[in-house]
C-alpha cells in the first residue's frame, strides 16, 4: 500500500518523487563533473540534454497543479533513457567499444565509476530516467482514470454537448 501524505493526492505524490529524481541525478552529474572533476563525454553531454529540464519542468508542473505533465516529460526521459542505455551497453560491451570510439576529446567507454562492478555513471542516469518515466506513466494512468470518470459523470448527468 502506498502511502500518501495527508491532503496530496497520489498524481501529486508520483509527480513530487519523478521531481526530486531529477534533482538528484543533476545534482549528481554537477558533482562528478564540478567537483570531483570528471569530464563529462559527448554522451554524457546528450543525457545532461534530456535530464537537467526535467527539474525545471517538474517544479514548475508541481507548483501549477498540471494536469498532464507527463506529456511533456515522457518524450525527454524515453529518449534520455535510450542515450543512457547505449552509453552503458558502448562501456560494458567490447564489441560496442570499438564502434565509433572517437567520442570527442573524452572517450564514451571511460568508466569514471564502476561501483559493485556494474555500477557506472550511464547506469545512475538511465536508473533515473527509468524511475522518472515509470511515476510518469502511473501519473498518465491516473489521469487517464480520472478522465474516464469524468465522462460517466457527464453521460450520467444527462448532458449532452452534440445536441443543443
Amino acid at each position: 500500500m502506498f502511502l500518501i501524505p495527508c491532503g496530496h493526492s497520489k498524481k501529486r505524490v508520483f509527480t513530487v518523487l519523478a521531481w526530486v529524481v531529477a534533482l538528484v541525478a543533476t545534482g549528481g552529474s554537477l558533482y562528478f563533473s564540478e567537483v570531483v572533476g570528471y569530464t563529462p563525454c559527448k554522451l554524457c553531454w546528450i543525457q545532461r540534454i534530456f535530464m537537467y529540464p526535467l527539474v525545471v519542468f517538474l517544479a514548475v508542473a508541481n507548483l501549477r497543479k498540471e494536469r498532464a505533465i507527463y506529456q511533456y516529460v515522457l518524450p525527454l526521459t524515453i529518449t534520455g533513457g535510450l542515450v543512457s542505455l547505449y552509453h552503458y551497453l558502448k562501456q560494458k560491451l567490447p564489441a560496442l567499444q570499438n564502434v565509433a570510439s572517437s567520442c570527442g576529446r573524452e572517450p564514451c567507454t571511460e568508466q569514471y565509476i564502476n561501483w559493485f562492478g556494474f555500477v557506472t555513471i550511464p547506469f545512475l542516469a538511465l536508473t533515473a530516467f527509468i524511475l522518472i518515466t515509470i511515476l510518469m506513466l502511473l501519473v498518465y494512468k491516473l489521469e487517464k482514470r480520472r478522465n474516464e470518470n469524468e465522462e460517466k459523470d457527464i453521460s450520467r448527468s444527462g448532458i449532452n454537448c452534440c445536441n443543443s
